[in-house]
């Protein structure tokens, strides 16, 4: 299937969007609203899905392109954790396009990179968000190595200090077809959530990054499928519902 050119600059032009503005955070704008049940919902079905595994508090988020709404799930998904009572530390890891920053009104003049190049500590990057219990630490500066930085001990380090001040640590990460940044990035996580946006993901892309997620013996949560929806939703617009299905 090929998209065509209109669909193309569509996605550019979102992607551009989401960079400059951040995401819609409906779990805390409007916690009544259906979609953010929706969110809870997805919330749910990763804790009964990480039940069956050691530990589940690190949990990265990606899809298989951009514009495809990792960013938007990580984000409420976060918010809806921390509206549980439980303390929680989002980390933007896509170091080429960050959107966390502008999402929760930061500046990201210093963050993950920062403490990957060993210029400061994450207790000195780390920043509280206008929602209770959620922390952030947001891109910093793009860098001309993430794949090696997101690679380095460092990046283990800063994990492993998330895991001992935070319950739950969401990860949101680039596409995994785009960049090898999330394949490094798995050994340092407990699980993974695919995001598809219903309508433009592509069948044949999404098993592939199944089978790229697979081969970095990553464990897979399950996905969330974006799926517009048919009369709008009070200017959210989509709907987001939780499963998990093999590629075969």
């Amino acid at each position: 299937m090929k998209f065509p050119v209109k669909e193309l600059f569509s996605r550019h032009q979102e992607d551009q969007e989401t960079q400059k503005n951040g995401v819609m955070l409906v779990t805390f704008a409007e916690p009544k609203h259906v979609v953010s049940e929706q969110f809870r919902t997805v919330r749910t079905n990763i804790e009964f899905a990480g039940a069956a595994l050691d530990k589940c508090q690190v949990v990265m988020f990606t899809s298989s392109a951009m514009s495809e709404g990792k960013s938007t799930v990580s984000a409420n998904v976060a918010v809806t954790w921390a509206q549980a009572g439980k303390k929680v530390l989002l980390i933007d890891a896509d170091l080429r396009r960050p959107t966390v920053h502008a999402t929760f009104r930061k500046l990201n003049l210093d963050g993950v990179t920062t403490v990957l190049t060993g210029k400061a500590k994450p207790e000195e990057v780390i920043e509280q968000t206008f929602v209770t219990n959620l922390s952030v630490i947001s891109s910093g500066a793009v860098p001309p190595n993430p794949s090696e930085l997101l690679n380095s001990k460092r990046m283990a380090d800063l994990l492993d200090w998330a895991r001992q001040n935070f319950d739950i640590i969401v990860l949101d990460t680039p596409p995994v077809l785009a960049v090898s940044d999330v394949q490094v990035l798995v050994p340092k996580t407990d699980g993974v959530v695919v995001v598809a946006n219903i309508g433009k993901t592509l069948k044949g892309d999404l098993r592939r990054t199944v089978e790229v997620l697979k081969l970095a013996k990553a464990k897979i949560l399950g996905s969330v499928e974006r799926v517009k929806a048919k009369h709008g939703d009070r200017g959210y617009g989509y709907g987001y519902g939780y499963g998990y299905q093999s590629q075969k």
